[in-house]
């Protein structure tokens, strides 16, 4: 009686059986403490991002100049949220060490094209890892590697911990993607490409709110004016957003849509085989050793 060869997908077996979808592998997973952690960092997040367009005109927050710095204490939450992952659900050495291989990659990727026509590949790395890792993994990896890239290329300050937040949350997102264990080949490209898209551009909008407020010196029509009505400021927002981002946020998309077609495919196979292979998540066990003289089976 002959096995059967594992069914195949492109992408190596799909179970040990040959019959069924793959389970996607996470190198982390979330638990309660680790979603609480991310919870409480995305909700302080918020809160960080959007005060200057929620505050009420009475509070002295409305007119601070220190909001920054004192949002700045994102970053030892960035860094507890890292170990209370660890801390949770064990993760391991081959875990940790391809989390820094990824961040790595994704720091030496980012100043490829930072600061030439908002072209970023970083984008493009960070989506599929999410995607093939899942989201914990993927929250901790977009903060690391942008925390790796800033020391790399000298872009710490006040917007660091804005810029490490956001990172995880995009790659996050790509871990939280629907059909992880049934969805493969274009349709699977196809989703990614047209996620990449708009968390880029996202990307931008989002970390617009970190430096708009405190830009002196532009006309009326895009600057912030502390203290109005929400409608009106929020207008003020997107025709800055329009007149001076948007330049870069369109083609970090149109990179991240091209990587992902031309490269994406290969370099899903590339994290779904280095996953099997490390096996996160199958138990570690010892046998014990059988006692001298003892015949082998």
């Amino acid at each position: 009686m002959s096995a059967h060869p594992p069914r195949t997908d492109g992408d190596g077996p799909l179970t040990g059986s040959g019959t069924g979808p793959a389970r996607q592998v996470r190198a982390v997973r979330l638990g309660p403490r680790s979603v609480a952690a991310l919870v409480l960092i995305s909700a302080i997040g918020v809160m960080a991002f959007g005060w200057p367009l929620l505050a009420d005109s009475a509070s002295g927050l409305a007119h601070s100049k220190d909001a920054p710095w004192l949002f700045a204490a994102l970053l030892p939450m960035l860094l507890a949220v890292v170990v209370a992952t660890i801390a949770d659900t064990g993760l391991d050495a081959k875990a940790i060490a391809m989390l820094g291989v990824l961040a790595a990659a994704g720091a030496a990727m980012r100043p490829l094209g930072a600061g030439t026509a908002g072209i970023e590949p970083m984008f493009f790395l960070m989506v599929l890892s999410g995607r093939v890792l899942g989201p914990g993994f993927g929250f901790v990896l977009g903060s690391v590697a942008m925390f790796a890239s800033a020391l790399l290329t000298g872009g710490v300050g006040p917007w660091m911990p804005f810029q490490m937040l956001t990172m995880g949350w995009v790659s996050m997102g790509a871990g939280l993607l629907p059909g992880p264990d049934r969805l493969r080949g274009r349709r699977e490209l196809a989703v990614l490409a047209a996620y990449g898209a708009v968390a880029a551009v996202l990307y931008g909008l989002i970390m617009n709110l970190q430096g708009w407020p405190y830009i002196a010196g532009m006309a009326s029509g895009v600057s912030f004016v502390p203290g109005d009505p929400l409608d009106q400021n929020l207008a003020r927002y997107i025709a800055y957003c329009l007149a001076t981002s948007l330049g870069w946020d369109l083609p970090r998309a149109l990179v991240t849509v091209v990587l992902t077609f031309t490269l994406g495919g290969t370099v899903l196979k590339a994290l779904r085989r280095a996953t099997r292979r490390a096996a996160f998540d199958v138990p570690v066990s010892f046998s014990p050793e059988p006692p001298r003289g003892a015949a082998s089976p």
